[in-house]
């Protein structure tokens, strides 16, 4: 496990970072262009061989890959919170921003957030499996897609909370929300794993 935690709790952190940066552009841009330029966050973490939770959360094992899977998306709010503090000192407009995006998630509540999640979860494993094997085309369309279609990601919201005012994130009700995304966006995950056989042996 120290050895799991060495090699991937960095790429994670850098990973978190990098969904931050596609985070804050669509809070500056906004629209179908934020939604598109977002999709640089994750080709980086593509194209580096980062580490991100709904990158990963689609191809572990069934035996062996639970802590590291625990270990990326710990790495990920990190790398989201150290990114979220120093833009709260650089653009603490993104503060309201972010703050919107809370509300918005706190009024559909934490099932509708789940079954958000699942969508989300399944276009990201579906992009990233696609750009595993060069094909680039589904990754810069899934991202925007997602966005478009109000699907919630788990790690950008990470960022998006984080970036909130304190006295809005810190409840209780924004940890059962946030958890419900988490699982949301594994259930899409795997989702392609469920229904094909082929995929279901491989998890054994």
């Amino acid at each position: 496990m120290k050895e799991t935690f060495r090699i991937h709790f960095p790429l994670a952190i850098l990973a978190g970072l990098c969904i931050s940066i596609g985070c804050t552009v669509n809070m500056k841009v906004g629209g179908v262009a934020g939604a598109v330029l977002f999709a640089f966050g994750l080709t980086t973490v593509v194209y580096y061989g980062l580490k991100l939770y709904t990158g990963t959360a689609g191809f572990i094992r069934r035996q062996g890959d639970w802590g590291m899977l625990l270990i990326v998306l710990v790495g990920n709010i990190v790398g989201c919170l150290l990114t979220s503090l120093a833009l709260r000192y650089a653009h603490p407009d993104l503060v309201d921003s972010a703050s919107a995006i809370l509300s918005a998630r706190m009024a559909k509540g934490p099932l509708a957030c789940f079954l958000l999640a699942i969508g989300c979860g399944f276009i990201m494993t579906t992009a990233v499996f696609f750009a595993r094997q060069g094909k680039m085309l589904p990754l810069l369309l899934g991202v925007p897609v997602f966005i478009l279609c109000g699907f919630t990601h788990s790690i950008a919201d990470a960022f998006y909370f984080l970036t909130a005012p304190w006295e809005q994130v810190l409840q209780w009700p924004v940890l059962v929300l946030y958890v419900a995304e988490v699982l949301g966006n594994f259930v899409g995950c795997n989702l392609y794993r469920w229904v094909k056989p082929r995929e279901k042996e491989a998890l054994s």
